[in-house]
């Protein structure tokens, strides 16, 4: 993406609200063409004040330079107003947009892209983008309108000492733009950088427990210092490029005025040139000199949003793997209607299906499995069979390499993930809760649920009676991931939250791993419940969770290795048994002390 295509999806932000722009460029033009004028107020103070030694027309000069400076003062008030304005709209625009990207992305990008840098993008690039919109890009326009009318004046009030300074320019702008490569290209680095800086911090303050549990405190510190060195390291070599281009273009100009205040010196001394215009002549080539150091310090902050801008639109036009089709079975018009008359029946045909970040290993290969309307079917298997993947593939997070997966004998690619998605809902072995109460919780994914059907679906799921013990009951705020709760406490609140959403396919990953005997039992009661009537897949390995089950699947390196009821997979299954003695032995043990 080059420069120019970056800016103009950045101006693409800014054409919704024209009026702003078109008025700060009016109110900049205005306080543009006074400042001008000035320099003619300046020429009649000395002239008509001070060589004709007037005192009248001293004061009219001077009124009138009061009357500019009030009229100066009102149109850079407008102009800044809008101008920042704009600045923290757009940016606000631009933020909201990426966003709406980003939480549309396949899974896979976010294996690929870490969570840090996406949040600094969103943060911190949006933040310097709104800063230079709304300052830096208004002290660039306005350097360049007053440099452009302060020279047009300079050839009107004097063509020779005029020629001195544009002879200038070229060496002027020749640094510039050596050096704004330069700077445009540390730029992206640097951002980059601090990209790094806040994603290691992030993830070490996420894992806190971890990092102090094992006393790496200093070990932590000592590699987030490497990384703030290597982010300052990037940006001193920025400010560095900066420092020096700013101190060329100073050296350059002052260096043309100088010579310019020579020959006019001389001219004045001759009686080739009035005092007045000389300083009028001064006036303006001060304007062009401040504007031009202006615009060497503002390119590199311009350079800087470029930077910002692409780390932006890279995230904004990032595109989703997993795509609704032209012609969806369920389209969001009628998903409803369309997805209700089909069966809530899956099925795998063939599937073979490798993670993006691990192409060389298939998490599932060859993988056929049909799970019936109305049954429960528990998957079971040691750590990497593949188990967690069926979820991956029946939530259309991820689409099989081969084969099919079906919704009623439809292929997935055919439905609308969003409304797919609508007929599931899902409870983690590691529950996600938010930052926020317990009723907006429970009450995610059915937003217009009332606080009775909260309450209803809490009791359900044993969750009333704890949750009425917090400080405020149902509008307790849970804190970071639900951190304020003991794990058995957050599995009944996402338990809860599957319950109101009353979804016609239940996928349960470990839902009862995080309870002791005692909640594990009153949730499976209400799971029990909750199961009835919907097709119901289970990633179990405690004993409790599977016997009841409709069909048992045995997974091993991706495939189903076996298939029955408890009983029959014992005398069938090698596998099997061998994991219901090493893994179930605690749950047989505790089933037969009960019995006792």
């Amino acid at each position: 993406m080059n420069k120019f295509s970056t800016l103009t999806q950045l101006l693409r932000f800014m054409l919704p609200y024209r009026r702003y722009w078109i008025g700060a460029m009016i109110a900049l033009l205005f306080t543009a063409g006074i400042t001008l004028a000035i320099g003619q107020g300046v020429r009649l103070v000395i002239d008509n004040g001070f060589v004709a030694g007037s005192v009248s027309q001293l004061n009219q000069a001077i009124f009138l330079l009061v009357v500019m400076a009030i009229l100066m003062a009102c149109g850079t008030f407008i102009r800044f107003y809008l101008v920042s304005w704009l600045g923290e709209r757009v940016t606000a625009d631009i933020r909201q947009a990426v966003f709406d990207n980003v939480i549309g992305l396949h899974p896979s990008f976010f294996e690929k892209n870490r969570s840090g840098e996406i949040m600094s993008r969103l943060t911190t690039d949006t933040t310097l983008l709104q800063s230079i919109i709304g300052s830096s890009f208004s002290m660039a326009l306005r350097s360049l309108v007053t440099t452009s009318g302060a020279l047009v004046m300079l050839f009107v009030t004097n063509i020779k000492l005029s020629l001195i300074i544009v002879a200038g320019v070229p060496l002027i702008l020749l640094p510039i733009l050596i050096f704004g490569r330069r700077v445009r290209s540390l730029a992206r680095k640097s951002q980059d950088s601090i990209a790094d800086v806040g994603s290691y911090a992030g993830e070490v303050i996420q894992q806190i427990k971890t990092v102090q549990s094992y006393t790496q405190e200093a070990q932590e510190s000592s590699a987030f210092g490497v990384e703030v060195d290597r982010a300052f390291s990037v940006a001193q070599h920025r400010i560095r490029q900066r420092a020096f281009l700013m101190a060329m273009v100073i050296l350059l100009v002052f260096g043309a005025l100088s010579g310019m205040l020579w020959v006019g010196g001389y001219d004045v001394i001759t009686g080739a040139m009035s005092a007045g215009e000389l300083g009028a002549f001064v006036f303006y080539a001060l304007i062009v000199a401040m504007g031009v150091g202006t615009l060497s310090e503002v390119y590199g902050e311009l350079q800087r949003a470029v930077g910002a801008t692409e780390r932006l639109m890279e995230l904004l036009h990032a595109e989703s793997e997993i795509k609704s089709p032209d012609e969806p079975v369920n389209r969001p018009e009628k998903a409803e209607t369309a997805t209700a008359s089909l069966k809530a029946e899956l099925s795998f045909d063939e599937v073979t299906f490798n993670y993006p970040s691990r192409p060389d290993q298939a998490a599932l290969e060859a993988f056929s499995l049909t799970l019936k309307e109305g049954s429960i079917t528990a998957l079971v298997g040691p750590s990497g069979a593949g188990k967690s993947t069926v979820f991956e593939l029946l939530l259309r997070f991820y689409d099989p390499l081969k084969g099919r997966v079906c919704f009623d004998s439809k292929d997935l690619r055919d439905f609308d993930p969003r409304e797919l998605r609508r007929q599931v809902a899902l409870v983690s072995q590691q529950p996600a809760l938010f930052t926020a109460n317990v009723i907006d919780n429970i009450r995610y994914g059915r937003a217009d649920a009332s606080k009775e059907e909260v309450v209803a679906a809490a009791k359900a799921a044993y969750a009333h009676e704890f949750i009425e013990r917090l400080p405020e009951g149902y509008n307790s705020d849970l804190g970071e991931q639900g951190v304020r709760l003991s794990g058995g406490q957050k599995q009944r609140i996402a338990i809860a939250r599957a319950i109101l959403n009353d979804r016609r396919i239940l996928l349960l990953d470990e839902a009862t791993s995080a309870l002791d005997t005692e909640s594990e039992h009153k949730v499976q009661m209400a799971l029990d419940t909750l199961m009835q009537g919907r097709t119901t897949v289970i990633i179990a390995h405690r004993l409790s969770t599977i016997l009841h089950a409709d069909q048992i699947i045995v997974m091993d390196q991706g495939r189903v290795v076996g298939m029955g009821s408890h009983e029959e997979l014992l005398q069938s299954s090698d596998l099997y048994s061998r994991l219901a003695k090493l893994q179930f032995k605690r749950d047989s043990t505790t089933q037969e002390s009960s019995q006792s």
